[in-house]
């Protein structure tokens, strides 16, 4: 009988470093994410959460190491190959980051911006096809009955639901979540995550989400990477990370006055 061959990394980080000044906000930071996998990046203020994001999806450049999604390497890619990869990967924010006058449908459509032609984004002229997608992807987050509601008028657990059916009718392998529950109640937060990880094992969609709940991450996430002054402390299924991990993660550095969270590495859209 012959050997299944392994399943290749939805996302592979190696070595990758980024410096600011004489401050390293990360620091060789190696890690892969399987396909279905929901995987929670924990750490402090300044440890380095945001400018990581920002690498695996080269909204900036790192100093050095590689990012490969789906097997490709995405510093060697230019121009259509280099969106075409971005495609596969879709962003979650903590505040939504909806078209709040535009109802639910419209904002999911949104996301076949990379399929579509733009005229047909701006006119809002879709296919037979994308619209059934969409009203699909609204179904899974439980939100079909409002498909047709403005976003402004849902709630933000609601909000969320739909910037998750959004990354659904893009098509996404990998899923980016940065503090994706930061704004909203402990139930719809709990709500949110238990749907991205279950649409991620179903679907086989890898999942990387921050948090800074780290009982969420214990309740949710499959694996644990723990990020501590751009340095990684901690990668470990949820059932191994122990109380002495979690300090490890967490104990009081000097990371937070080298590196503080700074207005210009907030997430754009790209």
């Amino acid at each position: 009988m012959s050997a299944v061959p392994a399943q290749k990394p939805a996302l592979h980080v190696r070595e990758l470093t980024k410096a600011y000044g004489g401050t390293r906000a990360l620091d060789a930071i190696s890690f892969e994410v399987a396909p279905g996998e929901f995987v929670a990046i924990l750490g402090r203020s300044g440890a380095g959460k945001t400018t990581l994001f920002r690498c695996l999806t080269r909204l900036i450049q790192p100093d050095s190491g590689t990012v490969s999604v789906g097997g490709q390497a995405l510093a060697t890619l230019q121009g259509r190959q280099l969106r075409d990869a971005r495609r596969g990967i879709g962003l979650i924010f903590q505040q939504f980051n909806l078209i709040r006058r535009m109802t639910a449908i419209e904002n999911v459509l949104a996301g076949r911006l990379g399929h579509v032609a733009t005229w047909r984004v701006l006119l809002r002229r879709f296919s037979h096809a994308d619209r059934q997608l969409a009203l699909a992807s609204l179904d899974r987050v439980g939100l079909l009955a409002q498909a047709y509601q403005r976003a402004d008028t849902l709630s933000g657990g609601q909000q969320q639901r739909v910037a998750i059916a959004r990354v659904l009718a893009q098509q996404s392998r990998l899923i980016l979540a940065d503090e994706p529950v930061a704004s909203l109640d402990p139930e719809a937060a709990a709500s949110v995550l238990a749907m991205l990880r279950a649409i991620a094992h179903e679907r086989q969609i890898a999942v990387v989400c921050s948090l800074h709940q780290v009982e969420l991450a214990l309740e949710f996430a499959d694996r644990i990477i723990g990020l501590r002054a751009g340095k990684l402390v901690a990668n470990h299924p949820v059932a191994q990370l122990g109380p002495a991990e979690r300090s490890h993660i967490y104990q009081a550095g000097i990371e937070a006055a080298l590196l503080p969270e700074q207005p210009e590495l907030a997430w754009v859209e790209r």
